[in-house]
């Protein structure tokens, strides 16, 4: 099983179609072209057997503000797993090097977890961020309910993680925000 790396603008049209394909059937129909555009121009990890893609996931540079400092992050996207080869460690090797990425590039990591992604991320040491979720709106920076409890960080680089007394405020994009 070897892991592979490359940014987006190497990965082909081919590869890259596949990997939105494999995103679509994962999510049921809920993954569009917003949550799609936010999966690429970052790097992205996939693996590859005798059918395809098997694996695949991308970080990207986000933006987050907290306690009055602007963060560069590395944000966690489209990751999946081909069906029929789930919890066989595969998502763990794409997420080892998405996080190899993010240790020598951002000042955290991040991503927004599904309750069926969640557990991975627990395993391989990502915290549920307990404080507040916000996002700049094009008119001003407003309150993300329904996202607290499903935002997940990661130290990078032996650095600390924010404190979250203070909140954690995204960068705004089309789609969803976290």
């Amino acid at each position: 099983m070897t892991v592979r790396t490359a940014p987006t603008h190497e990965l082909g049209a081919a590869r890259l179609h596949s990997v939105r394909e494999m995103l679509d059937t994962a999510f049921e129909g809920d993954f569009g072209d917003e949550d799609w555009d936010h999966a690429l121009g970052g790097v992205h990890a996939w693996i590859e057997d005798g059918e395809g893609i098997a694996a695949h996931g991308a970080v990207v540079m986000r933006r987050l503000l907290h306690a009055g400092r602007s963060y560069r992050v590395g944000y966690v996207e489209g990751v999946v797993v081909r069906a029929g080869l789930r919890r066989r460690g595969l998502g763990g090797a794409v997420m080892a090097e998405l996080e190899r990425v993010i240790d020598g590039t951002y000042a955290f990591g991040a991503l927004s977890a599904s309750d069926e992604g969640a557990a991975l991320y627990r395993a391989r040491g990502w915290r549920v961020w307990e404080g507040r979720v916000e996002a700049f709106t094009p008119g001003e920076i407003v309150h993300l309910p329904e996202e607290e409890g499903g935002v997940f960080l990661c130290a990078a680089g032996g650095r600390a993680l924010p404190d979250p007394a203070a909140p954690l405020v995204f960068d705004w994009r089309d789609g969803d925000v976290t």
